[in-house]
């Protein structure tokens, strides 16, 4: 087994510790950077993200298996930093304003990451206005909402029609997702893209973000 395949199959079960030891080996062995990261540590979760869509696996072992990667991206980051790697892309990311749930979302932080896209974690309680900074200040492409509670799920019209009024509208996709939300709610805000799973939603945002860059 290749160290690469290693690192993979640490960071499924969740040894933090070991992920870290074998991405420093890796390096220390000559291997690139963004061969550890790619075909070890997103290869790793894109398998955790699968099962997870599956229900082979469930929140806790995404828990630990995104805190792995996390240990094993630690390590990669200066290195990647020098040698210019960049994300495919950029997110912003957040519970709209009024509802403070955020299991959801940071679940959904992390299988993003597991796809190698750049998270700006908003939070919870997050207004329009929060959202359009977020969109202006680091160059997002898409901004994900989400809502767990009926009574703010309209809150994301908000945030469409806030990016509307600035002129934005069309510079960046909408994805909106959470326990209340469906596809005709989506479509009846205007929003682009609804997921019924974080899984899901790091799948379409990855693909939306290779398509952008075309």
């Amino acid at each position: 087994m290749s160290i690469l395949q290693e690192i993979s199959e640490a960071l499924q079960k969740g040894k933090a510790k070991v992920v870290g030891e074998l991405v420093q080996k890796a390096l220390d062995d000559g291997e690139k950077a963004e061969d550890i990261l790619n075909k070890g540590l997103l290869a790793g979760m894109d398998i955790i993200g699968e099962k997870f869509k599956n229900n082979e696996v469930y929140v806790p072992e995404v828990l630990i298996a995104a805190r792995a990667m996390g240990t094993g991206a630690n390590i990669l980051k200066p290195v990647l930093a020098e040698s210019g790697a960049k994300p495919i892309g950029r997110v912003a990311l957040g519970t709209v304003k009024g509802d403070l749930h955020d299991i959801g979302k940071n679940l959904v932080r992390m299988m993003l990451e597991g796809k190698g896209i750049e998270v700006i974690d908003l939070g919870v309680d997050v207004s329009a206005e929060k959202f359009y900074e977020a969109y202006e200040r680091e160059g997002v492409e898409i901004v994900a909402c989400s809502a767990l509670l009926t009574t703010t799920m309209n809150e994301m019209k908000n945030v469409i029609d806030y990016f509307i009024e600035k002129g934005a509208r069309d510079k960046v996709a909408f994805m909106v997702g959470g326990a209340p939300i469906t596809e005709s709610f989506c479509k009846s805000i205007g929003a682009d893209y609804y997921t019924a799973d974080a899984a899901s939603a790091a799948d379409l945002a990855k693909e939306v973000l290779l398509k952008k860059a075309m």
